[in-house]
């Protein structure tokens, strides 16, 4: 019988902080394999608790973005600061690009805020994240089709920010995976794997916040345990760094099609242990 995790075990924390760590930045979803990991170590992934552990680890990765793009950030968050009082501010890169994270991450908080406990409720199913893990296998595989990869990070514009923000909201179907999302979106207006990665990351930074906020209060709510949740997001952090730093290197010089064929594959393989009673539906 599966149970929440008021008495969470070390070893399950650091399981869970490897998965969300290696998982929250690529485009393979974490939220989907977060519940069959989860499954997988007796415990309810629809739980509050474990919802709320598994928003905290998630938050703690994005510690990890924080400390990668910790120069990027600054240059943006003064430059925004400096064009919001200086005309002669206002035509340098980071005061735009500082805008267009603005712009890109409306659509998935309002989005969050007024439809996810009604998309959570409705495909509250390890089915439905097989589906989104396999049916977004071909976005991905479009967006390389189609992509020209002509255009740079410095060349982004408004509408690549609102096109980019409006598609990440399709991660709010499980199995979809945000950062997938985004990075099909920006590949569709032309820009270069580096670029939409790049991209999808600091659209990330607010989405993950946000999100992790709200959700994290039930991990406190409950009896989890400070050090197994110490522990999660320590791990969390530092698998989440490597991650960001492998992919930003994969994508300099590869395509996306690797992830395709191990989300169609991972879906396919979680369809057959849910078809054969291994895993439970939820």
């Amino acid at each position: 019988m599966r149970r929440g995790c008021p008495d969470m075990e070390i070893w399950q924390a650091v399981v869970l902080g490897i998965v969300e760590g290696l998982t929250e930045f690529l485009p393979i979803s974490s939220t989907g394999h977060l519940a069959v990991v989860s499954q997988w170590l007796g415990l309810d992934p629809a739980a509050p608790e474990v919802i709320g552990f598994n928003a905290i680890i998630q938050t703690a990765a994005v510690v990890a973005l924080l400390v990668y793009f910790a120069k990027d950030i600054w240059g943006i968050v003064t430059g925004f600061f400096k064009g919001l009082f200086s005309a002669e501010h206002r035509q340098v890169f980071e005061y735009r690009f500082g805008w267009y994270i603005i712009i890109g991450s409306l659509p998935i908080v309002l989005a969050g805020l007024f439809a996810e406990d009604a998309v959570d409720s409705l495909f509250n199913s390890l089915w439905f994240v097989a589906i989104g893990m396999i049916g977004w296998s071909f976005v991905l595989w479009f967006a390389e089709y189609a992509a020209t990869n002509q255009r740079s990070e410095r060349q982004i514009n408004v509408k690549d920010a609102l096109f980019v923000g409006v598609l990440q909201c399709a991660a709010l179907f499980p199995g979809v995976s945000r950062s997938g999302a985004a990075m099909s979106a920006g590949m569709l207006r032309d820009l270069d794997r580096v670029s939409a990665t790049r991209l999808a990351f600091f659209l990330g930074i607010p989405a993950l916040t946000g999100a992790g906020v709200l959700k994290a209060k039930d991990a406190f709510d409950t009896e989890v345990g400070m050090l197994p949740v110490i522990v999660g997001m320590v791990v969390s952090a530092l698998v989440a760094y490597v991650a960001v730093a492998w992919l930003l290197k994969f994508v300099s010089r590869s395509s996306l099609m690797p992830f395709v064929w191990y989300r169609i594959g991972f879906g396919v393989v979680l369809m057959g242990l849910l078809a054969t009673g291994v895993l439970e539906s939820g």
